[in-house]
Parts: structure tokens; C-alpha cells; sequence
């Protein structure tokens, strides 16, 4: 099978460290582990391809403008063109998927012109996100292209309930939406990996994977560790990451500070170690209207049978079972997150199991070949007859 796979997102470095970079990669790797024939459209490329990568070909398209302007949003929207005549210059394709972007509509038409399958992959309502956490100048034109493009899909690949509910209410998408989760490299974790920062010191490390922004809640996740080490637990923070809120955050635990460690960006070869590293992992996600995220890091966490704590909203409380392969408290409630970490620390069989359990979940359920599976079996489901 021959896939286009179209990133017109300036934001979204295929080649990259960034959690959208990492869904990229992983689900071409994928995808070309059950036999089928890549090409990988992209903005922006971000390095070097990583390992498995280097036989995909890669046709760049032209480098958007720099800043959050309205000369950029005017360039994406018109970039529609040259995404759609590379697509027709190319030999016959089996398949068009496409990571979804602001102003992009070009290639789901294309594939619906050519009568062939387009799978469009929606990881977040972005019309709504970049005016809630960027800036949005051509919004009416940024809905119209949404709208153009979600009905122009064969199939629409939603990565969590709440976002494939969302996108059924609208009536361009209703009766077209699947929902196909996010995965994880499992053979990358696990027992066989060594711990890269292993604490000497007797403590338990709970610990963080992720940009340090708003609505990853790690502040939360600090109150609650400096109110533990007051009370005299052995704790030790992990937060592997970078982002606005790190000054914030080092300010936080600064009466803990020789107890916190703070990597800063790391590379993704850097994470296994890491997590191998924590003895509790934490999603401490705040509460949050519309939460629609598939959070990779607890893919990873699972995937390195670690003992998990997450906040239980959204597709958490799908991800993770409580007291099974992690432990849930109500979503912004520091005194639950502390009792939740106490319990965990004060008690190594049940993060052992709640660790065992969570691995084993993430190698039958979680896997990116299921992932791929899915995708190749919507392919072929929602084959249609050339216009």
C-alpha cells in the first residue's frame, strides 16, 4: 500500500522531540513495519530522521513565515494549493492521511477527487485551542477550512471519547468519526532498561514527562510534593521537561530544592532511562472543560511499569484502571494527589503491582502496530469510487 502522509503544521517538526513529533514518527514506523510505502509531506522537519526513519522519503514543503501574524494564517491557507499539485504529481496512491492542521484542506479534497481513501487524524478542536492559548486573526477562514476539510475525509481518526464526540456533533463529520488512541514503543521500556539518574540516597522518586505549561498541572504536583517533604517523606521530584512554567515551578520547591531535579529538554532516546529512574509517575492534569487529550507520557509510563498517579478525567479514566494499573484522584485536589503519593510511597508491593499490571496492559492493548492496524483496516473500509 502506498500512503501519502501530509503535516502541513509549521508547529509540528516531524523529525522532532515534541509529543506531535513523536505520533508522527511512531505511527510511520509503523505503518511501514506492516509493509506499506511512505511518503512523508512536512513543513517543518526538525533534524535528522531518527532510527527506523531513514528510508522514508520526504517531500518539504515551503517553510512557513516566523511569528503568530496574520501574513502566516494568509500563507497557510493559500499553501493549500501546492499541497494539492505535489499530491497530484505523484504516482497513484492506495492512501492520504493526514495529521490535522489550521487552514488545511488540500489534501483530504484530493483524496476525495481521486476516489481514494482520506483518513483524517484530529488530535484537538485547534480552531478553538489556538484562540484559547495562542492567537487567531483569520478565525472565520480558519473554520472554513476546518469545515471544508473534515467533510472532504473518508474517515475522521479522533484520539480520544471526548474529542470523537465533539467532532460528531458537527454535521460535516457526524457518521465518519473513529476513535484510535494514541500508542507506545513498548520494546523502548521496561524491566530491562536501566534507571539514567537512579536516586542513592534511599528515597522514593515520583516523578514528570512533559512541556511545563498550564494545563499539564505540574504546580499541582509540586504543592503537593513540598507539603509531603514537610510531613518528613522521603520524596524525590523528577521533572523531565522544559517550558514557561519552569521558573515558577523552581521557585515552588525551592525550600526542597536539594530533593528536585529538573533535566530540562531531553532527547527522546533520554525518556526510557528516565522513567526507569521514577518509582511513581505522574498525570497530574487540573480540571479542565473539554478535556480531549490522549497523553502519550502515560502510554510511556505504562509501557515502563511504573507506578502511576493521574488526575481521573477525560480518557485517563479509559487509560488507566484504577487501582489496577495506576491510582485516580479528582483532578485539581492537591489533598488527594498527596494522599494518593503517600499511599504509593509508603507501600513498594503496590507500586510493584500497579506497575507489573500497567506494562502488561500497555504490551496487549497499547502497542503503535495496533495503531497502524487500525488505520490500514479504515483504509480499506472506507475505499470509495472515483469521482
Amino acid at each position: 500500500m502506498k500512503i501519502a502522509y501530509v503535516c502541513t503544521d509549521p508547529g509540528v517538526p516531524v523529525f522532532g522531540n515534541k509529543g506531535g513529533s513523536i505520533h508522527v514518527q511512531s505511527v510511520v514506523r509503523a505503518l511501514m513495519a506492516q509493509g506499506a510505502e511512505v511518503v512523508l509531506y512536512a513543513r517543518r522537519i526538525g533534524g535528522e530522521p531518527p532510527a527506523g526513519l531513514d528510508t522514508v522519503r520526504v517531500c518539504k514543503l515551503t517553510k512557513a513565515p516566523r511569528g503568530q501574524t496574520p501574513e502566516r494564517e494568509q500563507f497557510l491557507l493559500d499553501a493549500n494549493r501546492q499541497v494539492r499539485e505535489l499530491l497530484a504529481g505523484e504516482a497513484e496512491w492506495d492512501l492520504v492521511y493526514e495529521r490535522h492542521a489550521l487552514f488545511s484542506f488540500a489534501a483530504m479534497e484530493y483524496a476525495r477527487k481521486a476516489g481514494i481513501p482520506g483518513l483524517l487524524e484530529v488530535n484537538a478542536p485547534l480552531v478553538e485551542e489556538q484562540q484559547r492559548f495562542r492567537t487567531l486573526s483569520l478565525v472565520d477562514d480558519a473554520e472554513h477550512a476546518a469545515t471544508r476539510c473534515f467533510a472532504a475525509a473518508s474517515g475522521l481518526l479522533a484520539v480520544s471519547r471526548p474529542l470523537a464526540t465533539w467532532l460528531s456533533r458537527r454535521p460535516e463529520a457526524a457518521g465518519r468519526v473513529h476513535i484510535v488512541p494514541n500508542g507506545v514503543d513498548v520494546e523502548r521500556f521496561g524491566p530491562g532498561v536501566l534507571p539514567t539518574l537512579p536516586d542513592h540516597a534511599g528515597r522514593v522518586t515520583i516523578g514528570f514527562v512533559g512541556s511545563l505549561r498550564p494545563w499539564h498541572g505540574v504546580e499541582q504536583l509540586v504543592e503537593a510534593f513540598v507539603q509531603l517533604r514537610q510531613e518528613g517523606l522521603p520524596l524525590r521530584l523528577l521533572i523531565v521537561g522544559d517550558g514557561p512554567m519552569r521558573e515558577q515551578i523552581e521557585q515552588m520547591c525551592a525550600s526542597q530544592a536539594d530533593s528536585v531535579v529538573f533535566t530540562g529538554a531531553v532527547p527522546l532516546t533520554d525518556i526510557p532511562g528516565l522513567i526507569a529512574s521514577m518509582d511513581i509517575a505522574a498525570a497530574p492534569y487540573p480540571r479542565m472543560e473539554g478535556f480531549y487529550f490522549s497523553p502519550l507520557k502515560l502510554y510511556e509510563y505504562m509501557a515502563g511499569g511504573v507506578s502511576i498517579v493521574a488526575s481521573g478525567l477525560g480518557q485517563v479514566c479509559e487509560v488507566i484502571d484504577h487501582e489496577q494499573t495506576g491510582l485516580l484522584y479528582e483532578p485539581g485536589n492537591v489533598p488527594a494527589l498527596c494522599g494518593t503519593i503517600r499511599r504509593l510511597a509508603e507501600d513498594p508491593n503496590l507500586r510493584a503491582m500497579l506497575g507489573s499490571n500497567a506494562r502488561a496492559k500497555a504490551c496487549r492493548d497499547h502497542r503503535w502496530e495496533c495503531v497502524a492496524s487500525k488505520i490500514l483496516q479504515l483504509a480499506r473500509a472506507h475505499r470509495e469510487v472515483p469521482a
